[in-house]
């Protein structure tokens, strides 16, 4: 963004949030010239120019060309339109149904700013630090993560658990299994065979379950000097477990 200033540039995301309402029809043309504070003679140039080069256009004016991937101004209206008529539930997934449905093409990106922007859609909180990504661990072996994840896998009535355990470092999986039902038996028996192939490993990362670990509350934290039968085998062979919070 070289010559254009900070502020400049925050002036003109919000100009364009405002021309997205005039688009969306939540404002008229004359409001939005009224709130940005132009005569309408100049409003009726600017929609000219989204007119001409789209829907990015209003960004253009600092190279004095339009964008080679610029949204055309009916197609930016119609994607509006068709949200506030027929999809107001699908919220950002709408570049799904405008492509399969409609035949048109548009970035996930792009949708979303579109609707947020024209205030169809709220825009997301920003995560916190604690919703940081964990860095992974640098070697194989160094920690391991064991889930049982319920689902109907063969698409009738019956439920199976499937239970992986895969390497945090490179995401392997060293098992998989099928399992009626996720237990201490089935835990054993997974631990038992990735330790038989690919040995001692360093640590476990579980969920908080009760053939892992027992906890006196429910949601609370875990008692460390109550061990379970996973615990306690996990404990002789020198593997820390750790519980998902």
């Amino acid at each position: 963004m070289r010559g254009y200033s900070e502020s400049a540039w925050e002036r003109t995301l919000k100009i364009q949030d405002i021309i997205l309402r005039a688009m969306a029809r939540k404002i008229t043309w004359w409001q939005a010239a009224e709130i940005i504070g132009i005569s309408d003679r100049s409003m009726r140039r600017w929609k000219s120019r989204y007119d001409e080069y789209g829907y990015d256009g209003l960004f253009d004016r600092r190279r004095g060309k339009p964008s080679p991937k610029r949204v055309p101004m009916n197609t930016a209206e119609e994607v509006l339109r068709l949200y506030r008529e027929k999809y107001p539930d699908l919220n950002v997934r709408l570049h799904e149904k405008l492509e399969e449905v409609h035949g048109i093409e548009l970035s996930y990106t792009w949708v979303k700013l579109a609707l947020q922007g024209a205030g169809l859609v709220q825009k997301g909180r920003k995560r916190g630090v604690h919703r940081k990504r964990r860095p992974r661990r640098p070697l194989p072996g160094m920690l391991l993560h064991l889930d049982g994840s319920r689902h109907q896998w063969f698409q009738d009535d019956r439920w199976y658990d499937l239970i992986e355990v895969l390497d945090d470092a490179t995401s392997e999986t060293y098992y998989g299994q099928l399992v009626e039902e996720e237990s201490t038996r089935t835990v054993m028996a997974a631990l038992k065979e990735v330790v038989e192939e690919k040995g001692r490993f360093c640590a476990l990362y579980s969920d908080r379950a009760s053939h892992f670990f027992e906890t006196p509350k429910a949601g609370g934290p875990i008692d460390r000097g109550r061990l379970t039968q996973v615990g306690r085998a996990l404990k002789e062979l020198g593997i820390q477990m750790i519980p998902a919070y």
